[in-house]
């Protein structure tokens, strides 16, 4: 009996050891390593991750890239799983170009489980960083948006923010077409955040791609040229376009300042604004052509019609001279269009009339968007008939009193350089190899009208003409300058400092194959269109002609 109870406590004791035992293993897995299990334990979790389908590639009219998309991560953490902030910070700052104190912050959080570390790691990068198999560093799937000629088109082309999306030019007005669809994945993580288990569940499909009428040289030559404006008169900005009027192909479309695409925020925010879409101006006597147009069109006069003109004209209560002091002269129809004459062309304007004239600035587009695609076009702001004053007709034949954006100058300059027509810019040419849609153009003047007028702007280039210092040997050209005083917005009045000057020209003259604009808003030294935008007209063409082949005429 005593060996049979000695043994029975044995057991008993050994029980009681055993139930002790796994008390403290309950007590110590319960408290002490209770939450690191519990963090492990949320952490092994399915994790749905977006694949972000590839952008479509941007290329100019011959397949120069201008905007693609390459393969890179966003670099995140797990911040519970980072034994070390420190040690983990400096290890990543180099690679990911971030402060160190900045991810330590970061590595350091306890008050979330996820933290972004970097977004958008070019792959090369990324693949240094998992080389390091840091615990708790994770990465997802994406893509860098490059611009491989950096502020090449910039305002154009527009840019790409962090999730994808398009901000602004034709990243954002054609988003849709040049995202893509997105796919999904689906991953297993463990304790460690480490994938398990990886499987696609819905495929991504890739942006279309996009081709432009853009060219890249003749667009590296117009900002090269704009630059040198800059340089020269350091104006508050500039734009420039290039078209081939007969189709309304946009060839270059130029801004100053500009900006980086590949670093946007490190320019002005104005530099982002395409002001070929978005400047309104007064078009000063670049708008003269078009008021000769309109009174030809009417045959209230003809290119020989002569006129015997005072120094000044008084219309109601203003009273308007010439740029340049002069005495009575006679002039014909083409004379006032070559020498500029204000008091010439608002006695034209007078021929015409007033209701005529409002309805000829509406036909030639002004006033209404020329649905351009592209977004921020402005639509300008023109008088209607029904508020013209006793002075408009004194205004708005030689272009003051009335807002004209720079795309509208050209699209109605490419009536008077291809025959007659009103077509629409564009600068999309097509997605995906298929041909975009183009509005069917609009005829505003007769043939004959639109060849009067181009014979007496290339009066504009000759002896007394005000752009007579520009040539291009063996071309013939024809322009209009414009050089226009802008408002002052403290007081309501014409500035006698601040002024728009400009140009409009095309060649060849007798067929134009190319039409330019340039337009330079507040020039510092001189302010003359003939002297400050004529001659960038004249060497973005001296390029641009025989670059196209197109032979000299």
């Amino acid at each position: 009996m005593p060996l049979v109870e000695r043994r029975i406590g044995i057991l008993f004791a050994v029980f009681l050891l055993c139930l002790s035992a796994a008390g403290l293993r309950i007590v110590y897995l319960g408290l002490i390593k209770g939450s690191g299990l519990s963090n492990y334990a949320t952490a092994q979790q399915v994790s749905m991750t977006k694949l972000p389908a590839q952008r479509g590639t941007i290329t100019d009219r011959k397949g120069v890239p201008l905007a693609s998309s390459v393969p890179a991560d966003d670099v995140s953490a797990t911040p519970y799983l980072i034994t070390d902030p420190v040690a983990t910070a400096n290890r990543l700052a180099p690679i990911l170009k971030v402060p160190a104190d900045k991810l330590v912050t970061e590595l350091a959080r306890r008050d979330t489980g996820f933290v972004y570390l970097a977004r958008r790691v070019p792959a090369g990068a990324a693949d240094r960083i998992k080389a390091l198999n840091i615990n708790g560093i994770d990465f997802a799937p994406g893509a860098l948006r490059t611009y491989p000629r950096g502020a090449l088109a910039a305002q154009v082309l527009g840019v790409v923010g962090v999730d994808g999306n398009g901000l602004f030019g034709l990243e954002y007005a054609h988003d849709k077409a040049l995202r893509g669809r997105d796919g999904e994945q689906r991953r297993v993580l463990d304790g460690g955040r480490q994938a398990i288990e990886t499987r696609d569940t819905t495929k991504a499909i890739a942006g279309g791609s996009m081709a432009l009428t853009l060219d890249a040289e003749i667009q590296q030559r117009t900002e090269d040229v704009l630059a040198g404006v800059a340089a020269e008169y350091s104006p508050k900005g500039a734009t420039a376009i290039v078209t081939n009027p007969k189709t309304g192909a946009v060839l270059a479309m130029a801004n100053w300042p500009k900006v980086d695409a590949n670093k946007p925020g490190s320019a002005p925010a104005a530099a982002v604004q395409n002001r070929a879409l978005g400047m309104t101006y007064e078009p000063g006597s670049t708008f003269k052509a078009f008021t000769v147009a309109a009174a030809l069109e009417d045959k209230k006069v003809e290119p020989t019609t002569s006129f015997n003109l005072a120094p000044t004209i008084q219309v109601a209560d203003r009273v308007i001279g010439e740029s340049h002091e002069r005495g009575w002269e006679t002039l014909d129809t083409a004379a006032i269009l070559a020498q500029s004459s204000n008091v010439g062309a608002i006695t034209i304007g007078q021929r015409l009339g007033a209701k005529r004239f409002s309805q000829w600035v509406d036909r030639f587009g002004f006033g209404h968007k020329t649905g351009v695609d592209l977004p921020g076009e402005e639509r300008g702001l023109i008088t209607p008939l029904e508020k013209y004053s006793g002075s408009s007709m004194g205004n708005m034949p030689i272009g003051q009193g009335q807002l004209v954006t720079p795309v509208q100058m050209m699209a109605a300059y490419g009536a008077i350089a291809n025959g007659g027509v009103l077509n629409t810019p564009h600068v999309v040419d097509g997605v995906n190899g298929k041909k975009a849609p183009s509005a069917a153009g609009k005829r505003i003047l007769s043939t004959a009208t639109a060849a009067s007028v181009r014979e007496m702007l290339t009066g504009v280039f000759q002896p007394g003409g005000t752009a007579s210092e520009v040539s291009i040997p063996g071309y013939e050209l024809a322009g209009k300058t414009g050089t226009a005083n802008k408002i002052d917005p403290t007081t309501g009045k014409y500035s006698d400092s601040q002024y728009v000057a400009s140009f409009v020209g095309m060649a060849p003259a007798k067929n134009p194959q190319l039409l330019i604009s340039v337009i330079v808003d507040e020039p510092q030294g001189d302010i003359y269109g003939g002297s400050v935008a004529a001659p960038a007209f004249g060497k973005i063409a001296a390029f641009s002609l025989p670059y196209l082949r197109i032979a000299p005429k």
